[in-house]
Formats: structure tokens, C-alpha cells, sequence
């Protein structure tokens, strides 16, 4: 097992969005309000993009608990193999790299 996060790296700068966002309010100009404007295209991407991770990690559990509880139903049924529902859905999980644009734009 590694030690590595598995926590999604955002896909845009916060603290700039966040810069321009103060600019905007210390100083209503009408530069530094579409500035603050122009970030929302990229905001929402990254909601889109954070959503379909939640979905994705959303569907892996509940694959895993429903392999889980039919592994202990099968022990207490008294089957001979009863870890073969988990090794299978173990066997099936594959690993999901990050959604690609095409992938959002659905």
C-alpha cells in the first residue's frame, strides 16, 4: 500500500480566482468585475469535474459494500467460497484515472 493522497488536485488556480475576486469587490472597476466574471466558465468546470469524481467514488463503494454484505451471507449461509463475491468485485474494480474534457462535456 502506498502513502500517496488520492485527493483530487483542483484543476485551477483558487488563489488567483480568489484575487480576483477581492480586486473586484475592493474595487468595483469594470476591468477587475469581468476579470472575477471570466473565472466562472473555469469554476464550473471544476464543480462538473469534482461532481463526476463524487460519482465515480459514490458507485465504487457501493459495489464494494453490496460485494461485502453478499460475502457475509454466503459465510453464514455455509457456502464453500464465500470470498468469491468480493474477489470478484475486487477483481472487476479498476483503477479510474481523472475525467477528461470530453468526458465533462457529457
Amino acid at each position: 500500500m502506498t502513502n500517496q493522497p488520492r485527493t483530487p488536485r483542483p484543476t485551477l488556480d483558487t488563489e488567483a480566482v480568489l484575487s480576483h475576486l477581492h480586486a473586484a469587490q475592493q474595487r468595483p472597476t469594470p476591468t477587475a468585475v469581468w476579470t472575477a466574471v471570466a473565472d466562472i466558465p473555469a469554476l464550473l468546470a471544476e464543480i462538473d469535474r469534482l461532481a463526476l469524481l463524487l460519482s465515480r467514488t459514490r458507485w465504487d463503494l457501493a459495489d464494494l459494500l453490496a460485494a461485502a454484505r453478499a460475502t457475509l451471507a454466503a459465510d453464514h449461509d455455509g457456502e464453500s467460497e464465500p470470498l468469491a463475491y468480493l474477489r470478484d468485485a475486487v477483481a472487476e474494480h479498476r483503477a479510474w484515472t481523472t475525467p477528461s474534457d470530453d468526458q465533462l462535456a457529457e
